[in-house]
């Protein structure tokens, strides 16, 4: 072990001394041998390292911090309201799905965008979505029972998540900018269910 350490620090020449008078005697000289590095940078050159190291940890924190960003879930203002919703509890019991949704048994398959568009958290509801898409600007389309969705962008046909079951609704702005839910879309829900078509290679 002596040896391996007096090889790596380039002191092989200390090894006689060091097992004759032992290495607390030795203290002193080690560390001029160690500092000396660090004189031949000078001390502006010094200087420059210690900032630099600084500014490196600096923004590995403020890297660090960004990625601790809480998501805030989107609220609405629905123009109908029931006295059963999902996210509630029924005799103990949580209800996934409510009136004006559609219900679909996924069996393993994944629910993909069916448009490029936007995935949000909706602030109610158990394990809900909102998904948002400058080509049907008036609609919000929400899904739950999702399990880990990908916020944010996110390209047609990409994987939105999982899940055993999922409940689907369409809801429309309305001139108050409230939503209000209508008939859900079939064409919607298909390209939610279905891998895209793949593209041509030109």
């Amino acid at each position: 072990m002596t040896s391996t350490l007096a090889t790596a620090f380039g002191f092989n020449s200390a090894l006689p001394l060091i097992g004759h008078f032992g290495w607390r005697s030795l203290g002193p000289w080690a560390r001029g041998q160690f500092s000396q590095p660090f004189l031949r940078l000078g001390r502006r050159s010094l200087g420059r390292l210690v900032l630099g190291l600084g500014l490196g940890m600096l923004l590995l924190g403020l890297g660090g911090c960004g990625r601790l960003t809480p998501t805030v879930p989107r609220q609405i203002v629905l123009k109908q309201t029931w006295e059963i919703e999902s996210g509630d509890r029924v005799a103990g019991q949580l209800v996934t799905g409510s009136l004006g949704d559609i219900s679909i048994r996924l069996e393993g398959a994944k629910l993909r965008a069916p448009f490029t568009g936007q995935v949000e958290l909706a602030a109610k509801g158990f394990n809900c979505i909102y998904f948002s898409t400058p080509e049907v600007p008036a609609y919000l389309f929400r899904y739950c029972g999702v399990s880990h969705p990908p916020l944010g962008p996110i390209e047609a046909g990409d994987v939105m998540g999982r899940g055993r079951y999922i409940h689907f609704a369409t809801l429309r702005r309305q001139p108050d900018g409230s939503w209000a839910m209508v008939e859900p879309s079939d064409r919607v829900l298909e390209r939610s269910l279905n891998r895209p078509p793949p593209r041509l290679p030109f």
